[in-house]
């Protein structure tokens, strides 16, 4: 046993599908598989599905490895409680998933929503090696964040605590799938950047190659790519999309003072497009103690699949306290 390396299970739970893997201490992702997540089952029909998917792939690697822990990244998770309380894309209503992972797997098991996750992956093996003070939001269908201060990621009094991407931008604006109007997230994400072209060909006779293209089948990356061409329409819309952002990043950084902001996820991929815009407006409304103190760089996380290794690194982080709490006994 004692020549064999430990390694944990991440597990990230998706609408659609749920990705998992085996990741080392480095953060390398030695063996990963997914299943479809088949969102209108319970939770007991996935982990039961699961569990025997984990097996299989870990008899593959035993013979080297000590599995020794799962993290999981779930949405509408709540670390303290173990739970996923009505999540939407799924019928599961309020789940008590540790008590589900414990009848399978007798290892230590932890649970966050996908964005701190994120944060912890990005703490322990990609950007924020080093960094006690910093956010990161994750640029997906949505805007997800995980606030990290002091070193420990902030879960407040009831564990839902970071959602910088349900902030209010325009109490007037547009309608989001929380119910309320005008979150960040309607603006600053792939869905948000997808409404802004619309919005921009409507109000516009600008020559635009994405007029060419249907709502249903336009994606972030289309509007990257012509952007990248010096399409008018996809420039502003970056631009927009970078000032919404940026402006919200500036009220952020007034909350924590971070070191840094990490951008991870799709519409991040667009490179200068997104980050530049960023830059620049959260920059033009940060306070001034703050200004050109906080970096805005790309996540790290590139040893494997980002939200497994995120989903692994929570439970490292979690072992590693354990481990220094007996140390100092």
């Amino acid at each position: 046993m004692s020549n064999r390396i430990d390694i944990t299970l991440g597990i990230d739970i998706g609408g659609t599908n749920t990705v998992f893997g085996f990741v080392d201490r480095n953060g390398n992702c030695i063996a990963e598989s997914s299943i479809p997540t088949n969102s209108y089952e319970a939770a007991e029909n996935l982990f039961a599905r699961l569990s025997i998917e984990i097996v299989n792939l870990y008899k593959q690697i035993e013979g080297k490895y000590n599995f020794i822990g799962i993290g999981i990244g779930a949405p509408n998770a709540n670390y303290y409680k173990g739970t996923v309380e009505m999540p939407p894309n799924l019928s599961w209503g309020y789940v008590n998933v540790l008590e589900i992972i414990q009848k399978y797997f007798d290892v230590p098991s932890a649970i966050t929503n996908d964005a701190n996750a994120a944060a912890i992956g990005e703490m322990k093996f990609g950007a924020a090696k080093g960094m006690k003070d910093f956010i990161v939001i994750t640029l997906g269908t949505g805007l997800g964040s995980g606030i990290v201060c002091n070193g420990e990621l902030v879960y407040g009094a009831d564990g839902f605590a970071g959602e910088i991407g349900h902030t209010i931008y325009d109490p007037n604006g547009r309608q989001c799938g929380c119910g309320r109007k005008g979150c960040l997230e309607t603006y600053s994400s792939a869905s948000g950047i997808r409404r802004t072209v619309y919005e921009l060909l409507c109000d516009s006779n600008e020559e635009s190659e994405l007029r060419k293209i249907s709502f249903a089948d336009l994606t972030a990356k289309a509007i990257s790519e012509a952007a990248l061409k010096g399409d008018k329409i996809a420039l502003q819309a970056f631009d927009f999309t970078g000032k919404v952002l940026g402006i919200k990043l500036a009220d952020a950084v007034a909350h924590t003072s971070p070191e840094a902001i990490i951008l991870f996820g799709g519409l991040a991929a667009s490179g200068k497009l997104i980050f530049e815009p960023t830059q620049k407006y959260m920059e033009e409304y940060m306070l001034n103690i703050f200004k050109n103190k906080v970096k805005l760089i790309p996540s790290a996380l590139t040893n494997g699949n980002t939200a497994v290794l995120g989903a692994s690194a929570l439970i490292w982080n979690e072992i590693d306290k354990q481990t220094e709490f007996t140390a100092s006994k």
